[in-house]
């Protein structure tokens, strides 16, 4: 395959040049990093990507990527859980995970610190937002994030790191790009009051460098990686 036909160099590319043209009003200098959505893909794709530098992966479900660890057994992978976390998964979740980015109620919050092995370093969390305000949605309302962000900041075994949506797939770029203008204001509002947050994790396969304009710093990325998913 022609280097430029790559997909992982392609994406990185890309990703670089939206961080270096970042407008002013954001952090211009701020690293944005590739979270390699990997849902459904198989364990030796994980490890081949994983052999050309990406670290960070994603997973939906707490079963599926524990799976995948198991086959692989690589410590340098750094696995994000990115759907939503059910009560019943809390406990596998916060030993399996270096990142859990879909915390939405205060419910998981001790439980995922009870869990979290003492020999680990504290588990990396953000907030999930409902950006949209949407029915069917997880999330927590943008009124909630502030009690959320003191229950985590309060556990030892929990480092609250920032902010995470997944806004509506609008047809209108225009209202992809004031979902996450919204979300970037949620999160130096909270960056006020808890300085040691640096995560903003937004931004798909579709558009990804509007949410990198707009001030992610962590962008998710599937399909454009691997392609059409079989399920």
């Amino acid at each position: 395959m022609n280097i430029s036909d790559d997909p992982f160099t392609q994406i990185s590319q890309r990703i670089l040049a939206a961080a270096a043209a970042r407008s002013s009003t954001n952090p211009p200098r701020a690293e944005v990093r590739l979270l390699a959505v990997s849902k459904t893909r198989s364990a030796a794709e994980v490890s081949a990507l994983a052999a050309r530098g990406q670290r960070a992966f994603g997973e939906n479900y707490v079963q599926e990527a524990l799976t995948k660890q198991r086959e692989l057994a690589d410590p340098d992978i750094e696995w994000h859980l990115i759907g939503h976390l059910q009560s019943n998964k809390v406990r596998e979740a916060a030993v399996a995970f270096d990142w859990v980015q879909t915390v939405d109620r205060i419910k998981l919050v001790g439980a995922l610190a009870l869990n979290r092995p003492k020999e680990r370093r504290p588990l990396n969390v953000l907030i999930q937002v409902n950006i949209d305000g949407e029915a069917s949605k997880s999330g927590c309302r943008p009124g909630e994030i502030g009690a959320l962000a003191e229950a985590i900041a309060a556990q030892p075994r929990l480092a609250l790191r920032g902010l995470m949506a997944i806004p509506t797939p609008d047809s209108d770029l225009c209202i992809r790009q004031a979902a996450f203008r919204a979300l970037h204001s949620l999160f130096v509002e909270l960056r006020g009051r808890h300085e040691q947050i640096d995560a903003l994790s937004m931004g798909m396969s579709e558009d990804f460098e509007l949410a990198i304009a707009e001030g992610a710093t962590l962008v998710r990325i599937g399909t454009a990686l691997f392609g059409t998913r079989s399920q």
